[in-house]
């Protein structure tokens, strides 16, 4: 089976590789613009738009993967931070409190498009401005929803549901959407 997973992100292709052992890799220019809707419309539309921004190269592939991911608390949408003091920003508003990370999985497999999306409770340990500075300048975080990675180890508490939702592909969603074997080890 050909396989492309139309992202750049890093994280989605180590993800991948537990369930799909080849595939390509490619972005399309996609408008990542949110919608207003809920979470769930919001984060469902944009991984829509960036699976129709790859339908140039459909006929040559067996399964198309597009996915987007966003963090969501008290009305607000945290998505890749502009810059440093929006990371910032972004990591004090969320320490100590409970955000929601929602992932869509748009695919493309033999012709029929389908899609669904994971929501994964998210609690941030309490940070100090020093912290916060020090977590910015040692991790990159202006490519990840909510300036922040759990893979880290360093700002996420607690999660309640996939990890793999918050590093930005849930596997079990994807597996589900296409009948693909998750080798992802689970977590206690």
């Amino acid at each position: 089976m050909r396989v492309l997973l139309a992202s750049n992100s890093p994280r989605r292709r180590e993800l991948l590789k537990y369930l799909v052992p080849e595939f390509d890799v490619r972005a399309f220019p996609a408008d990542e613009n949110f919608t207003g809707g809920s979470p769930e419309e919001t984060v469902s539309e944009i991984a829509y738009r960036k699976l129709c921004a790859a339908e140039s190269v459909f006929g040559e592939y067996d399964l198309v993967i597009a996915s987007d991911t966003l963090v969501y608390m008290d009305g607000r949408y945290y998505g890749k931070p502009h810059d440093r003091a929006d990371a910032v920003s972004m990591l004090r508003e969320l320490s100590g409190r409970t955000h929601t990370v929602y992932s869509a999985v748009c695919v493309r497999l033999h012709g029929k498009i389908s899609s669904a999306v994971a929501a994964t409770e998210v609690t941030f340990k309490q940070l100090t401005d020093p912290e916060i500075y020090g977590y910015i300048d040692s991790h990159p975080v202006t490519d990840k929803a909510g300036a922040y990675a759990v893979q880290d180890g360093i700002v996420v508490k607690d999660y309640k549901g996939s990890y793999t939702n918050i590093v930005g592909l849930p596997l079990e969603v994807l597996s589900a959407l296409t009948g693909l074997e998750n080798r992802f080890p689970s977590r206690g």
